[in-house]
């Protein structure tokens, strides 16, 4: 928890940071709200049981839920940030970070702008979080789901096949390409020439220069969609080129994100293997970040089918927790998971009416501590506490301080004591703490 809330933080002040409000909706939705949304994956959604009334099912992701608060609400215009729990019916691999409950953090921009400046920001914030979070190098894989259809018409894909073809090509991140291309023509029926033909673009990726180089291939430039997300991610390029982040973007076209309500640009961060991992097995926890633009999505939810555009991105923190536990793991970093600044202790028997006394003033001063829960404890086994618990500073009073209205003040690490007039004991704390 401690890592977590660590992360989380980071990754929430972020989000605030370039002015989002919180949002929260329920763990669980209308069944009907949820089906059609995911595509393939429709399966994974948990439904729960028929109680009699609606018909209801846990989240998959937070962007589903938007949308229809968006659409419910008529609300035009909206920078929000979203931090909670989403269910999914995957066999788990714990070495992934993949599980069945898990954490999603988002950030979406709703609402009508000139093209692609919120998308630009989106990735920006991508790029803080990552480098502020220090996984090491990763890159920020850019496609738009116009140019893909575009490719698919041009090669010969039936309009019928799009999605499906889309999902397959979606795999490439974690199968070969003669993996995906087998899938596409035994399983989903593609002919195996327009299979070649879009190995020949999705195993293509750059910088604008490619951007450029897709302006004049002789088959794409003749698809109008292909054309309007080719000027849209020439735009991109110049935005993030702005922001100072050109270099962590790569435009990619086998980039396909599987979810159906992607209308635009697709986006999706992986994390770098070092040379030393490349030469080991490397860790490979697929993406670490993803989005895109939904334009669609809002105006399934309104009854008169008003849309409102929006574009987003999820954090996989759930990914990164796992990444960061084996970094910490490898270098047997400890972490504290109690944040006690003061322990309260006491030599002899019969002090515990003291303790007490003692223990309250400083939980009213504000300060962390803990004492024993025991009438009698040995010093021994109370400083012990302090030393595997990690607790900086111990108080003791005993018959000699009670005498001196004193009470002794002992630092853990150093062992030096000093004795501390009671009445200026928890200023005196309250220093150390600071200088600390």
């Amino acid at each position: 928890m401690v890592v977590r809330e660590k992360i989380l933080d980071l990754v929430v002040s972020c989000f605030k940071r370039h002015g989002a409000k919180g949002l929260d909706t329920p763990a669980f939705e209308l069944k009907e709200v949820l089906t059609e949304k995911y595509g393939e994956d429709s399966g994974l959604i948990y439904d729960l049981q028929d109680q009699g009334g609606e018909l209801l099912s846990l989240r998959y992701d937070l962007t589903v839920p938007f949308a229809r608060y968006l659409a419910m609400n008529k609300v035009k215009k909206m920078k929000r940030y979203h931090v909670g729990k989403v269910w999914r019916r995957e066999s788990p691999t714990i070495v992934q970070g993949r599980y069945r409950e898990f954490c999603q953090c988002d950030f979406d921009i709703a609402g009508q702008f000139d093209p692609m400046i919120p998308d630009a920001e989106c990735l920006k914030i991508m790029c803080e979080i990552l480098s502020g979070l220090q996984l090491g190098d990763f890159l920020i894989k850019v496609n738009d789901r116009r140019i893909l259809d575009g490719m698919f018409a041009v090669c010969g894909v039936p309009e019928s096949k799009f999605h499906t073809i889309c999902s397959s090509i979606d795999k490439l991140g974690k199968m070969s390409w003669k993996d995906v291309r087998h899938e596409m023509v035994a399983k989903k029926g593609l002919a195996p020439e327009v299979a070649d033909r879009i190995g020949d673009y999705v195993q293509c990726h750059g910088g604008v220069s490619l951007v450029e180089q897709m302006f004049q291939d002789p088959r794409l430039s003749q698809n109008k969609q292909a054309l309007e997300g080719l000027g849209d991610l020439k735009l991109l390029f110049e935005y993030v080129t702005l922001f100072g982040i050109a270099e962590k973007i790569s435009f990619d076209l086998s980039l396909a994100r599987g979810l159906d309500y992607y209308t635009g640009v697709v986006y999706e961060a992986v994390l770098l293997p070092t040379p030393a991992q490349a030469e080991e097995e490397p860790l490979n926890v697929g993406s670490v970040a993803a989005g895109g633009r939904y334009d669609g999505l809002v105006g399934m939810f309104d009854p008169k089918g008003h849309k409102v555009p929006c574009v987003g991105l999820s954090i996989g923190v759930e990914r990164i927790f796992s990444i960061v536990e084996q970094k910490m793991k490898t270098f047997g970093e400890k972490i504290r998971t109690t944040e006690t600044q003061v322990f309260v202790a006491s030599p002899q028997k019969n002090f515990l009416q003291e303790r007490l006394k003692l223990i309250a003033e400083l939980w009213d001063a504000g300060i962390k501590a803990e004492l024993l829960y025991k009438n009698n404890p040995k010093l021994l086994t109370q400083l012990h506490y302090c030393e595997n618990m990690g607790i900086p500073l111990v108080v003791i009073v005993g018959e000699q301080e009670l005498k001196e209205g004193v009470i002794k003040l002992r630092s853990v690490a150093s062992r030096e004591e000093v004795a501390i007039k009671r009445e200026n004991l928890v200023a005196e704390i309250q220093k150390r703490l600071s200088e600390s």
